[in-house]
């Protein structure tokens, strides 16, 4: 059938939580029969959720073994496809969902965190007459406010200042920015201004000042989109949809339709993950909504299917806060390659991206060190000279694929915009593709307008505009002060938990441990310098958290922040979860390997290691040699050559500074590049070499030593806390 033109997908897959409407153990003895009625006496309610928390993973399984059929079934645990889950049950369907790895693992948990109409796609519009680009602007902003009031405490307003060096770009990007208010119309979070000179360096002070002629500063949305994504899975699930991850389409399962006689899509062939566990769910419509892999499903229909996807990949990178202001973004409109880049704060960090470049598909894409390389060079150009733009302040780096429709035969990707399609095949398969995150809902909306007219299901309007999404609903600004005179939190744990879980933080607090100390009274934290405790590991895992790649990257964003802090908060949540899902020593140990492995290859952390090895040039002047020879001889008392453990604890005990022995073997262990268990003169000067040159920043070893150096006479304590630096 022919494409209709509508805006970003998912999968959706239908189906009701009937396993804790009615009791778990209650449950499994009702007859098909008996299932089939008790779901649709709780679709009937969907005004209010069926559920008051989402039912358990397993009693999810089993509402989708034993239904024996769903309306919709939904294949994506995407943005798109969670959207499509939720429109479909809150009409009234018996909606599944099923994703074959966890909900937001792709492109949905790696994007700008932003939620725009695009700016950038107005001035294409524009430019080109586009009526198409013109419309998708609007319906953007129209569900960018949206997402603005359903979710609260995942999203906010952040101005955006796009910094003017010629004087003629002034008038003509005002225009530009005034055009994007005015299409905004009602939806406009706040009016667009002018900045001089001096007031854009006053907001962002480490701007280039060099020719710089003013400023002109918009507003657009900003979320935690991973968090995000999952609180419209939850929200699905609470109001009846049979959600699943780790829950692979092997194949569909067709029948003959017998008023046609034509082959019909009728459901899924499943398979757990975890378990290897098959069976079939049947439903009346499938949904593909799994984004860069639209095409792969939509092969499983017909082998000879025209590809509709071309994939891009984006990368991103995450730098220490001081790179920006904490409420104050910046656009690059104009890269050296007329790429846009943008410089945003984020979870107290820096995001800078994107690049969009061609891509294959594949489930774990890594960054490479050329995009890194171009994103750092495009911030240098913007930044002051006395800001220095390093290597090793970057703390973590991803790229995710962007899932764009196009023309099989375009090769340029970036003149390509996101709309969506919503495709229907000869067998019935509903696909969505393309799209942005932020008109996920009203792809969600377009796709389940189009199963219902195709499968003749029987169900009214959407209502998922204004429906709040889970956390959402009670949530206020100050809600945080309540779970710091409730509970004795921290003020920094009691904003991060408002601002992640909402009117659901409450349930988290409650779950915190005893610190012991006088404050705070309880909420340990995983690592020192993020307000993650380990209560959101329990707790996550009552959110569908099966993995520990799950928890670092999903439930919290630690592995986006930093993968250093994430590494080594690993091993505690690998411990909770173990205690928490019963997991073997194998389990733990293979979940520390296969979460490290995600570290290294998909968050940046090989780039890091790279940047130091033991093939790293010693590019240093001769005094500078001398002097860190004259450091190192210090601590190689012995003129051995190298330093071990023992030599660090002699000179610390000498300036009375006490450090446990496991610390000191993770410090000496960063600079240990062939393994030996010592560090040799060459590798110190490896390491200098490498921080002279940005490539490495935050070596506790490097700090250690000259702080002990400048201190022995002294007896100052040494700091042994690894900083903000990155890799």
């Amino acid at each position: 059938m022919a494409f209709q033109k509508a805006v970003k997908g998912t999968v959706l897959v239908g189906g009701g939580a009937l396993a804790t409407v009615l009791g778990l153990s209650q449950f499994t003895h009702y007859r098909r029969k008996q299932v089939n009625l008790a779901y649709v006496e709780a679709a009937e309610c969907f005004a209010e959720p069926v559920n008051r928390e989402p039912p358990s993973r397993e009693a999810q399984l089993l509402t989708l073994q034993n239904t024996s059929e769903f309306d919709i079934l939904v294949i994506g645990g995407g943005a798109t496809g969670c959207g499509c889950a939720l429109d479909a049950v809150t009409r009234g369907l018996k909606t599944a969902l099923v994703e074959r790895d966890d909900f937001s693992s792709g492109t949905s948990s790696r994007s700008t965190k932003l939620i725009h109409g695009g700016v950038r796609y107005l001035q294409k519009a524009i430019m080109k007459l586009d009526i198409e680009q013109y419309r998708m602007v609007k319906e953007a902003l129209h569900e960018r406010a949206n997402l603005l009031e359903i979710a609260p405490h995942l999203s906010a307003p952040l101005p955006i200042m796009l910094p003017v060096y010629k004087w003629w770009q002034l008038p003509y990007y005002w225009v530009g920015i005034k055009l994007y208010d005015l299409v905004a119309g009602s939806n406009c979070l706040k009016s667009s201004y002018v900045l001089s000179k001096s007031r854009a360096l006053e907001h962002f002070p480490m701007l280039q000042k060099d020719k710089l002629v003013g400023a002109i500063v918009y507003y657009d949305g900003q979320h935690n989109d991973a968090r995000m994504n999952l609180a419209i899975a939850l929200t699905a699930a609470r109001y009846g949809a049979a959600t699943a991850n780790y829950m692979e389409v092997v194949s569909l399962l067709k029948k003959t339709d017998p008023q046609t006689g034509k082959e019909c899509v009728s459901g899924a062939r499943c398979k757990d993950v975890l378990t290897g566990q098959e069976f079939d769910v049947r439903a009346k419509c499938v949904i593909n909504a799994t984004g860069p892999f639209t095409d792969s499903v939509r092969k499983m229909d017909d082998k000879d299917a025209t590809a509709i996807c071309q994939p891009s990949a984006g990368v991103h990178i995450v730098m220490p806060g001081y790179y920006s202001p904490e409420s104050m973004g910046l656009l690059d409109p104009a890269t050296s390659d007329g790429r846009v880049i943008f410089f945003l704060p984020w979870q107290k960090m820096t995001i800078a991206g994107t690049t969009d470049s061609p891509t294959d598909i594949t489930p774990h894409p890594i960054p490479s060190e050329e995009d890194i390389n171009f994103i750092l060079n495009e911030v240098r150009n913007y930044l002051s000279c006395d800001v220095e733009v390093r290597r090793g302040d970057v703390l973590a780096a991803w790229s995710g694929i962007r899932p764009l429709v196009t023309d099989p035969k375009s090769e340029d990707t970036q003149s390509i915009s996101r709309n969506h399609v919503v495709d229907i095949s000869e067998s019935g398969l509903v696909t969505i593709a393309g799209g942005k995150w932020t008109t996920y809902r009203s792809m969600a909306e377009d796709t389940v307008n189009a199963a219902i007219k195709v499968h003749n299901l029987k169900a009214g309007p959407s209502k998922t505009v204004g429906l709040y999404l889970q956390g959402g609903k009670d949530w206020s600004p100050t809600l945080y002060i309540r779970l710091v005179q409730d509970y004795g939190l921290e003020s920094e744990v009691a904003q991060h938990l408002a601002a992640t879980y909402g009117d659901k933080a409450f349930e988290v607090a409650k779950m915190a441990s005893v610190t012991g100390k006088r404050w705070p009274i309880v909420g340990v934290r995983l690592v020192s310098e993020f307000p993650y405790i380990e209560a959101e590991v329990k707790y996550g895992i009552k959110e569908y958290a099966c993995t520990a790649v799950d928890m670092i990257s999903r439930r919290t964003r630690l592995a986006f922040l930093n993968v250093q802090a994430a590494e080594e908060a690993l091993p505690r949540i690998v411990e909770l979860m173990g205690r928490e899902l019963n997991w073997s020593e194998a389990k733990k140990q293979e979940e520390l390997e296969t979460a490290r492995k995600f570290l290294y290859y998909e968050m940046g952390y090989k780039s890091r290691s790279e940047q130091l090895t033991d093939r790293s040039e010693i590019s240093l002047l001769p005094s500078d040699i001398d002097r860190y020879k004259k450091r190192f001889h210090k601590f190689d008392a012995d003129q051995k050559g190298f330093i071990t453990i023992v030599d660090v604890q002699r000179v610390l005990e000498s300036i009375n500074v006490q450090m446990d022995e496991n610390t000191l073997h993770e410090i000496l262990n960063e600079v240990d590049l062939n393994k030996n268990g010592q560090v040799e003169l060459n590798e110190f000067l490896q390491l200098m070499s490498a921080i002279q040159k940005g490539r490495v920043s935050g070596s506790r070893l490097a700090i250690l030593m000259k702080t002990a150096e400048e201190n022995l006479d002294r007896r100052v304590p040494i700091p042994v806390d690894r900083s903000c630096g990155g890799f």
